[in-house]
């Protein structure tokens, strides 16, 4: 699997120091509050895990899915509700945890979805920013690192269901997604 991997972008260590700034700064930001954190599974789930040892306040956690991406490594275009919250997030404080922000469709409908809830607030927090690929703005209120237009995986993200499992996050060799080239 690791030589599957062109180069690291960000060490498990790296890792775990940003996602210590996130926590410090979110507890700061919604202390003597109570905060929901509605992940986007799958991939959000390792950086969810992490985030929430680091957030020294009261979190409630709940889960969508929603599917944009098929079996390749573009999207579709089309967004569709997979699992819903089982929490109510009326008038609740709301932190939106993603592992990457491409396009930002995706995340669009889900705020979209989020908003005509009417929570207290909505916010989002993401651990990786591919902004070189946005077509939507998106306002994004805590972001870890930047990242290059390179297809990642590692610390929860994917290709075929694989390399999730990576302590690190790193550059997918392009002849593993497109053998043919």
């Amino acid at each position: 699997m690791l030589d599957h991997i062109r180069e690291v972008l960000f060490t498990e260590s790296e890792i775990e120091e940003k996602v210590k700034l996130l926590g410090a700064a979110i507890s700061q930001d919604y202390r003597e509050k109570e905060l929901l954190l509605v992940n986007v599974l799958k991939g959000g789930v390792i950086f969810l895990a992490d985030l929430i040892r680091q957030i020294t306040i009261p979190v409630v956690i709940d889960f969508m899915a929603i599917s944009s991406y098929g079996p390749s490594t573009e999207e579709f275009g089309i967004v569709r509700l997979v699992k819903d919250l089982e929490e109510s997030v009326s008038g609740k404080d709301v932190l939106v945890v993603e592992d990457i922000i491409d396009t930002g469709l995706t995340l669009t409908y889900l705020l979209r979805n989020l908003e005509s809830r009417d929570p207290g607030s909505l916010r989002v927090c993401t651990l990786m920013d591919k902004s070189v690929r946005r077509i939507v703005d998106i306002p994004i209120y805590y972001k870890g690192f930047d990242v290059p237009d390179v297809f990642v995986v590692g610390y929860g993200l994917d290709y075929e269901q694989k390399y999730r499992n990576l302590p690190f996050i790193g550059v997918l060799k392009k002849e593993i997604y497109y053998p043919e080239e």
